[in-house]
This record gives structure tokens, sequence and C-alpha cells, in this order.
């Protein structure tokens, strides 16, 4: 069997013979010529490679032996013995305790006394009962204050909830009171002569009860539940019973997701802020809310609409809105930059619970009925700049018919709360251009830092001003926890300039025309620092209005100045 090299010989002395037969062929045909011919002398690339596996024409072709490779190994005696492999050393973080209940008290500056109690307990696998007792209070003592200004905040809330593998339910119910004081009586005008001839202060109480379903499984998919009694100490009074559940309808093998909601509002007020006649308002809310979400790869849409009918069994009148229900978000760079936006509308529910939470010092003789958003388009951008750094960024374009804005009731000094000290709503069509910003830094889990700013522009239909709504809001949370003892933590916020309305409706006073008034911006700075003792038992102090200015959120109102509160927290087991 010839190999290569032999192969490639048989080539070489085969092309040299044929060679020298042609010169001396061509010597015979041409005597008269003679050609001197260089020896030939072969090269590599002259050759051609044959395949290592020939094809060949035989019937039976042969197989190419397999190559094993051995060694031979013997035995070799050694000494060496290797070292025992250890692990290294881990600094393991102390694993934190955990406590199911709670209880903390504090006292500070203006005879201010923080107290909160949260009990939890566990009566068998899935069934829980819980309690929240929460009180905060001061004794007041804010500078040129003519009346009273102290403030009382006590609540207590209960609940049992039951988690099964296939659904979960909890039904809660709890009692509030709070006090205060229409303190905000308009000065000069008035002396402390007229502010002792007056009872200023003003409870509320709120008592209301809760149940809500999830169901994992099925059509039906939850509910929830509301009902709420709101009251004050000059005889108003306010029901309110909310119904909503969600399921998911089945079309042509597509989900769609509906909610059918019930919200009905009634209460009354004893007078008009005019004295003339009681204040009765009533209104049922019945809305359905279709959606159907789109999925494809980084996009996500949900397509809805929100069907309501409005029966103002106060006025006899019905009517029925249609409102778009839309949203998208767009995965453009992961989850470092993701696009979302939308178009939503709904009709809102007023309520004298609602007004009171935001502003404690309204009169009891409000005019309530919903608020129209049309619609409330938004798009913005959101994500990560890093690892522990998060933003968003947006923009919003709303309009809303009978929106509520709080204006300074006129000064009649009539009642005790219409010396110019009390707050009344007022209704506008308004549209707002907004623009939002917030940057969130999570660095690890022992500090947290979080950064908002907010831009409006409003436009009002009949009123000369957006009342009391600020055009710049801004914020900053930032909680740190130092080391395995130490804690702190801080919040800033920074409210714009708004405009408010005064008027004097006095028959003595010749002019009585509403004048336009501007409230400063103002920007409020809290701190606290905190020492954990033991598991168990925490120590902190804490400073409000640390800039220490006297501002006014509301017209007449100002706040207290700069406030120091220190206080423990004791946390057990049963």
């Amino acid at each position: 069997m010839f190999n290569k090299k032999q192969f490639l010989l048989i080539i070489i002395v085969l092309a040299t013979t044929l060679t020298f037969a042609q010169e001396r062929e061509q010597d015979t045909l041409n005597p008269d010529v003679i050609n001197v011919i260089k020896p030939y002398t072969p090269t590599i690339s002259d050759a051609f490679k044959v395949k290592e596996v020939p094809t060949l024409d035989d019937e039976e072709t042969s197989t190419k032996k397999e190559v094993k490779y051995n060694i031979f190994s013997f035995p070799v005696a050694s000494t060496f013995t290797p070292a025992k492999g250890k692990a290294a050393v881990v600094d393991k973080a102390k694993k934190v305790k955990l406590f199911d209940n709670y209880a903390t008290l504090g006292v500070g500056t203006y005879t201010t006394i923080l107290g909160e109690v949260y009990l939890n307990h566990e009566i068998n696998n899935g069934e829980n009962i819980s309690a929240h007792l929460s009180h905060h209070s001061s004794a007041g003592g804010i500078d040129d204050v003519l009346t009273n200004d102290d403030f009382l905040d006590s609540k207590i809330d209960l609940s049992y909830s039951q988690l099964n593998n296939d659904f979960n339910w909890t039904v809660a119910g709890g009692f509030g009171m709070q006090s205060f004081n229409w303190y905000g009586l308009q000065q000069p005008l008035f002396n402390q002569v007229t502010a002792n001839s007056l009872d200023v202060g003003h409870n509320y109480t709120n008592a209301h009860i809760t149940g809500e379903v999830n169901i994992e499984d099925g059509i039906f998919k939850g509910a929830n539940v509301l009902f709420r009694r709101f009251g004050d100490n000059q005889g108003s009074g306010e029901n309110r019973f909310k119904l909503s559940g969600t399921a998911d309808l089945y079309i042509s093998d597509e989900i769609v997701s509906t909610e059918v909601s019930l919200d009905y509002l009634g209460g009354n007020f004893e007078n008009n802020y005019a004295n003339t006649a009681e204040v009765n308002y009533s209104n049922i809310q019945v809305g359905i809310a279709p959606t159907y979400q789109l999925k494809r790869d980084d996009l996500t849409v949900d397509l809805g609409v929100v069907l309501t009918y409005l029966n103002n069994t106060e006025a006899s009148k019905s009517s029925f809105f249609i409102y778009p229900n839309i949203s998208a978000s767009y995965r453009l760079v992961d989850e470092y930059i993701v696009a979302f936006g939308g178009v939503k509308g709904g009709l809102i529910q007023n309520s004298y619970y609602n007004f009171a939470d935001q502003n404690p010092f309204v009169s009891p003789t409000l005019f309530i009925v919903p608020t129209d958003q049309q619609y409330n388009a938004y798009a913005g951008l959101k994500g990560k700049l890093s690892n522990t750094l998060g933003y968003a960024v947006s923009g919003s374009y709303k309009s809303e018919k009978n929106k509520a804005l709080y204006t300074n009731n006129p000064l009649t000094a009539v009642q005790d709360y219409t010396y110019g000290n009390s707050f009344g709503i007022t209704y506008d069509d308004v549209t707002t251009l907004a623009f939002k910003g917030e940057l969130s830094a999570d660095v690890n889990r022992n500090f947290t830092l979080g950064i908002k700013g907010e831009y409006f522009v409003y436009n009002t239909k009949n009123e000369a001003e957006a009342w009391n709504l600020p055009d710049i809001k801004a914020s900053l949370f930032m909680d740190y926890q130092i080391n395995e003892h130490w804690f702190t933590g801080a919040s800033m916020f920074f409210v714009g300039e708004r405009k408010d309305v005064f008027s004097d409706l006095r028959t003595t006073v010749i002019s009585n025309e509403p004048t336009m008034l501007s409230l400063d911006s103002y920007f409020d700075a809290n701190a606290h620092v905190g020492y954990h003792v033991n598991d168990r038992i925490s120590v902190f102090v804490k400073g409000n209005n640390l800039i220490g200015e006297n501002y006014t959120k509301w017209q007449n109102t100002p706040v207290q100045g700069i406030q120091f509160l220190a206080g423990g927290t004791y946390k057990f087991d049963f």
C-alpha cells in the first residue's frame, strides 16, 4: 500500500520521462534547431493533495482504523500528603429580630404628645387579628394668634383577615375624632376682646367599616365595600356607601377585565354660609369599566373605557358620562428607559370627609357636587440610571369641570367661623398643564433617597385664579441606617406662591369688593435621629419646621414655629 511520498515520487518520475521524450521528438522533427532544456525541478505546489480517506469504486470500502492512545503507568511510592481544605470565614450579618407589635410615645414643645400602638396576633395559620391606635395632640401657642389654636387627632382601627389557598378576605372598622380651631381671625380688624367672645372649636367624628375579598381562580376576582359616617359638632352629617367588584370576562378567547362600582353619597349641613337655609346633597354613581390588555414583547397597552351614570337625587337630575381609560408602556432599553403614557378620566366623588381632611378649617356650610375630570393625558419616561438610581419625568394636561377650589370665606362677623377664619368651596372649570420629575436612590438597604419636583400652569374659566393651588411643589426624603445602633432621616418640602381672595361683607364697610391676596411660598425642613438600644428598645429625637418660619399654609392660619420632640419605641411579641 503506497504512502504519500511514494506516490509523489512516481508522479515526478513520469513527468520527467515525458519531458525528455518530447524533446527528443522535437529534435527529430527539427534537426536545424537546437534547444537547451533545463532539467525539471519539481516543487510541492505542483503536486495535488490526496484525500486521507479516498473514495473507492470497489464494492467494498475500507474503513479507517481507529487509533487508540495508551500510556504505561506504574505505581510510585510518595510521601506527599495534601493539606485539608478549609472554608474561608465569612462574616454573617446579625439576623434582625422582627416583632409583631410595637408602642411609641413622644413628647415635645407646644405640649405636643405623640402616641402609637400596633398589635397583631395570629390566631391560626393564615388567620390574623390586629389593632392600631394613634394619638397626636398639641396645646398650641402660636405667636400672635388671638384664640385657642390647639388640636387633637385620635383614631383606632381593628381588622380581621383570613388567608386561604384559593382566596383571602379582610374585614375592618375604625373610629376617629379630630379637634381643630378656626383661629385665623383677620387681623388687625379684630382684637383680643372680640376673640374672647368666640367659640372657634370645631370637632370631627369618623366611623367606618370596610371589607375586601380576593379570589385566585375563577371569573370573579374580588370585591371591596366601604361604609363611612362622618360628622361634626355643628350638626353636620354625611353617609357614604361604596361597593366595587372585578371580574374577567372571556370574549373570543380574549380576557376583558371589568370593574363594576356603586357609589352613594348623602349628607346635610344645618345652614348655609348666609344662615338662610339648610344645605342637603345626595347622589348615586353607577359605573362599569371594561379593560383589555395587549402585550407584545416590550409593549403593554391597556385599552378601556369608563361608563358612569350619575343620579343627583337631591336635584332630581340624571347624567351619563363616558371617559377614556387608556395606558401604555414600552421598554426602549430594557429597564433603563421605559416610555409610558395614557389618557384617563372619571367622575370624582367629592365629600365633606375629603374636604375636611385636606383643609380642616372649612366651614360647615359647603355645597358639594362631583368633579367631572373629562380627561387627563400624560406621557413620560422612567427607568434606571444605574443599579441604585431610578428616575421618572413626565408631562400632563388635564381638563376638569366643577373642580373644587378652597377660598377664604367672606367676613360677615355673624357666626364663630365668619370672621375671615374659615374656608369654603368654589367650583370652576380648570385646565392644568403639569411637569414632574422624580429621582430615587436606593444605594443599599441602609440608605434611601428621593427627590421630587412639580410645576403647574392653570387656566380657569370664571375665576380670576386657581385659588390656593401652588405653581411649584418640591420634596426630599432621606433615611440612613448609620450602623447597627444609629439611624437618621430628613424630609423637606417647598410649596410655591398661592392666590386667595378676601372680602368684607359687613354693612359698616363702605366697599366690600373682594381683594386678591398672595400667600408667600414656604420651605419646611424636618429631621430625626435615633438609637437602637437593643432589639426591642429605641429612642429618638425629632425636629420639625427647623427653619422656624411661621408660614401660612392657608390664609390667616400661621403654623407652629420650630418644634422638637423626644420619645421611644418598644417592640414586643405576645
